[in-house]
């Protein structure tokens, strides 16, 4: 609604009449909302099935694992006994035949050499070593 502030009904009203364009405003507002589209963000779970009198039984998990530390005076350990580098490699080609495959876990020391940390890696990737963790990170913090 427009209205004048006095002066004679011939002069042209200098007032902007804004209901139009609210109304239009409103219009667009809603079909924006109605088009959009709907929140449908879900996380897909696999939840186990009831079938317990014909379930087998889960396999057992058997913790093979091999932990091979290498101290500061650069002695490699094989599960707590001190092994050469070079009979290291025998013995990692040994366990990528067992069934299952035993996990290595190599925990160098904070202070130990970076060159026999990298012949220890060498000679796991020669023998296709395909489980391996670092374990002992938190050892490097202060770095």
């Amino acid at each position: 609604m427009a209205m004048s502030s006095g002066g004679s009904s011939d002069e042209p009203m200098m007032d902007i009449n804004t209901t139009p364009l609210i109304d239009v405003m409103l219009v667009l507002l809603i079909m924006f909302i109605i088009t959009l589209p709907p929140a449908t963000h879900a996380v897909k779970i696999d939840l186990p099935q009831d079938c317990a009198p014909k379930c087998p039984p889960p396999p057992p998990i058997l913790p093979t694992k091999n932990v091979l530390y290498i101290a500061p005076n650069d002695a490699i350990l094989w599960n707590g006994q001190p092994v050469a580098l070079s009979q290291l490699q025998g013995m990692l080609e040994a366990t990528q035949t067992m069934d299952p495959i035993p996990e290595l876990h190599l925990q160098p020391d904070a202070s130990a050499r970076y060159d026999t940390v990298d012949h220890v890696l060498a000679a796991a990737k020669r023998a296709n070593v395909s489980k391996m963790g670092f374990v002992g990170n938190e050892a490097y913090r202060g770095f």
